[in-house]
């Protein structure tokens, strides 16, 4: 079993998202580690791009605060290898090919394999075209993590076949964002991923309430969720810290005993 599948090893996984640099590095530092402390089974963290082609605007505006606040790439790396001399949780990178390119796709995979990031989420890479990054993935022991969308329809089955570490089913088409109804048939697709798959399973895009979160792990093995938090860090900035910590325990404790 991966390190990635490992978080849901006890029960339903809350997958929480952090824009890395938003407010700031140190800041982003601190709420991963409160995140741990809240509940949270693996979390996301979010490397900012200036054409974030799958975000909605709360995630747009919070790439561009943490660019003009000077985020890199190698700076995230760095406080990545902070927050690993004090947890070991699972972790995952989103983020676009650009910036991996950008970097050097061998050298991105080099470096998160060092600071044992377990997984990469690159929502502008489709299925067909994962082996611009997944040989090296491969090689460094990091699992590409497979979307499947309401679209998907006949391609579920096979994107699943060969998922690694979680299938991230996204609940409703556009971008990310909150919502206040979610209205796919999440059943029908999770149950096509597991005709072929026994990879868990978790349902991000649009979950912000501990009611969503309840129900949406009704039918998956987890749930992410990223613009909510993303909200509380807009919204308090530098003093977010206790903020995320209170929201995101009482989302692991709506989904805790499912």
């Amino acid at each position: 079993m991966s390190n990635t599948a490992k978080a849901f090893a006890n029960g339903k996984a809350f997958i929480p998202f952090v824009t890395a640099g938003d407010p700031n590095l140190n800041v982003t530092k601190e709420v991963i580690l409160s995140m741990v402390k809240a509940g949270a089974d693996l979390i996301e963290i979010g490397i900012p791009f200036s054409d974030p082609v799958a975000e909605g605007l709360v995630i747009q505006a919070a790439d561009e605060r943490a660019l003009n606040a000077g985020t890199t790439t190698d700076k995230i790396f760095d406080m990545v290898a902070e927050v690993r001399t004090e947890t070991d949780i699972p972790l995952a990178f989103m983020t676009y090919i650009n910036p991996v390119y950008v970097y050097g796709t061998e050298r991105f995979c080099s470096r998160c394999a060092e600071l044992k990031v377990d997984a990469l989420i690159v929502p502008d890479v489709p299925f067909e075209e994962k082996n611009e990054i997944a040989p090296y993935c491969e090689k460094y022991g990091i699992d590409v993590i497979s979307l499947i969308a309401p679209t998907s329809h006949n391609r579920i089955k096979t994107i699943a076949k060969e998922a690694q570490g979680f299938v991230y089913c996204v609940s409703s088409m556009g971008v990310t964002g909150v919502r206040k109804e979610i209205t796919t048939n999440l059943g029908e697709m999770i149950s096509l991923v597991k005709e072929v798959s026994d990879v868990p399973t978790a349902i991000g895009f649009g979950i912000s309430t501990p009611q969503q979160a309840k129900q949406m792990a009704q039918y998956a093995d987890g749930v992410i969720v990223g613009s909510a938090i993303v909200k509380i860090c807009a919204e308090y900035g530098t003093a977010c810290v206790p903020h995320v910590y209170n929201y995101v325990k009482e989302m692991k404790d709506a989904i805790r005993n499912l």
